[in-house]
């Protein structure tokens, strides 16, 4: 469903003030933007930071066609080759965003379009999309439950942790990477995994239905530890779970999320309006702070005490492992079919 997040009241008073300063009448708009996005957290953070202070302003209003990813992959590729498709923005993560490129749906954009692209951080630009926030693939854990502390992936296969090692199904391929890390695999050959999650297996980890139900998991106590963004550790800690990190020393996986405007969109314009006001330093630190996701600009700084919470050094960012979309857009299906049949089964 699209939900219209202006009401009568907030429109009126934007047509008031225009009529008032017509200089400012000049430089809006209008018309409206529809994001596809996903819902709870984000989507507020979304109105709070972008659609409130600096698309609200230019008369604009913003739709939010909320679902998760997979039914907003699906829209996008039954629209290909309709005349106007739904979203002027789609939000997607990075590994999504690149199996929808395939099918060449987006406009690429460029800095006379996006004027704050031009900050945008070098190895995160791609040609099909714009990154809006990022963060890291870490160990969270219980700090008074793990003694020693983890330090590798590979930590998690103690049998001391038996029953209390628990994973959120839908990062179902991030476990599969770490997996085939510690076991001779690499970013394009995740096949070791297979071994090593069986041998994990027999230690009965948990498998949760949604990052919220892993949560109140770790809330109770009845996991320890968990494979998760760093981000949303960020938040988990900020929300009284007693948790801290651990980067791995076989490296950090990054995770972004995109948006892209498709080539599609009803109200293009309006959708790389949004675009540039999603680079806004303002609205990158709003995400910081309130969802622990590293800002994408290089204008945008941030508080010291946040820093030291969700950002990585120099020398832990140099250990970046490095995604392989491709191999990741062949193998998702037969790995998320054995993920579900061989290891939850």
């Amino acid at each position: 469903m699209i939900h219209s997040r202006i009401n009568r009241r907030a429109l009126l008073a934007g047509a008031a003030a225009a009529l008032a300063a017509p200089h400012v009448a000049r430089a809006q708009s209008g018309g409206r933007v529809i994001v596809g996005t996903w819902g709870g957290d984000y989507q507020d953070l979304l109105k709070l930071n972008i659609e409130d202070p600096l698309i609200k302003p230019r008369g604009i209003e913003t739709l939010y066609d909320v679902a998760v990813a997979p039914p907003r992959r699906t829209k996008l590729s039954a629209e290909r080759l309709s005349r106007r498709g739904t979203f002027d923005v789609a939000c997607l993560s990075d590994i999504d965003m690149f199996t929808m490129s395939q099918q060449n749906l987006f406009d690429p954009p460029t800095e006379a379009l996006v004027p704050n692209m031009k900050n945008v951080i070098k190895s995160l630009a791609k040609p099909y999309a714009l990154p809006h926030i990022y963060s890291g693939k870490v160990i969270l854990y219980n700090p008074d439950k793990m003694n020693p502390a983890p330090r590798s992936y590979n930590d998690l296969w103690d049998p001391r942790w038996r029953g209390r090692i628990g994973f959120a199904d839908g990062l179902y391929m991030q476990v599969i990477e770490s997996a085939a890390i510690i076991n001779g695999g690499s970013p394009n050959n995740f096949e070791p995994a297979k071994a090593k999650l069986m041998e994990l297996k027999k230690l009965e980890p948990r498998v949760y239905p949604s990052n919220e139900a892993l949560a109140a998991a770790l809330k109770s106590e009845e996991v320890y530890a968990t494979i998760m963004w760093l981000a949303r550790g960020y938040m988990w800690k900020k929300g009284g779970l007693n948790l801290t990190h651990a980067v791995p020393t076989e490296g950090a996986t990054p995770i972004i999320f995109d948006k892209a405007v498709p080539r599609n969109a009803p109200n293009k314009s309006n959708g790389w309006i949004w675009m540039n006001a999603m680079l806004e330093p303002a609205a990158q630190l709003g995400f910081a702070d309130r969802m622990g996701y590293v800002p994408t600009v290089t204008n945008a700084t941030m508080p010291e005490a946040i820093a030291r919470e969700i950002s990585f050094t120099p020398e832990q960012q140099e250990k970046f492992v490095k995604i392989d979309y491709e191999y990741i857009a062949a193998n998702n299906d037969q790995l998320l079919e054995w993920w579900t049949r061989e290891f939850k089964g």
